[in-house]
């Protein structure tokens, strides 16, 4: 089993919007039986809480549900478990150096390297509008089928995930 982890700051926003983004990419690959992904925050404030109502229904108009997941800490123990931990931004990126260690540290990247021209930081839509909250799903859709075709490659993968066109939509996937 291939397993991802995306961390942002409180993981009610953008790392769980990107775990149900690339979950739902995984599926529609065929591919869930060998690649799972979960979610996690670098600070405690919203451990145990769903993911901000804003970010829910952005990702329900998009066929979405991540009203489900649960935001938890990133510790030390993920970089053992996890094949890719994702941050979403350099500042993340930081905090989760010191938890990667020696042995963890070729595990940690930012999630945009897998969507080249995007910019190099997912934006934080907490303190935003609802303009925000779209704008992370469409940054976290293109890094999530470069990440899944990055792993079809890597791991020699048969993927039934054939156009790459293909996009989620406003209430409903095309």
């Amino acid at each position: 089993m291939i397993r991802v982890l995306f961390v942002c700051m409180g993981n009610i926003c953008r790392s769980p919007t990107a775990q149900g983004v690339f979950a739902a990419l995984v599926r529609e690959a065929g591919l869930d039986h060998v690649i799972a992904c979960d979610s996690a925050g670098t600070s405690h404030y919203h451990i145990g809480n769903s993911p901000d109502p804003r970010a829910c229904r952005a990702a329900a108009k998009r066929g979405i549900e991540i009203g489900h997941l649960r935001a938890r800490k990133a510790q030390a123990e993920d970089f053992a478990e996890f094949d890719l931990v994702l941050a979403m931004d350099r500042a993340n990126y930081r905090n989760l150096a010191p938890l990667a260690g020696e042995g963890g540290a070729d595990r940690l990247r930012l999630f945009l390297e897998f969507a080249p021209g995007h910019g190099e930081n997912v934006p934080d839509p907490y303190y935003g509008g609802g303009d925000g909250f779209e704008r992370v799903l469409d940054l976290c859709e293109a890094a999530g089928r470069g990440l899944l075709d990055h792993l079809v490659q890597t791991h020699g993968l048969t993927s039934q995930y054939t156009d790459s066109s293909t996009r989620f939509s406003s209430g409903s996937r095309k």
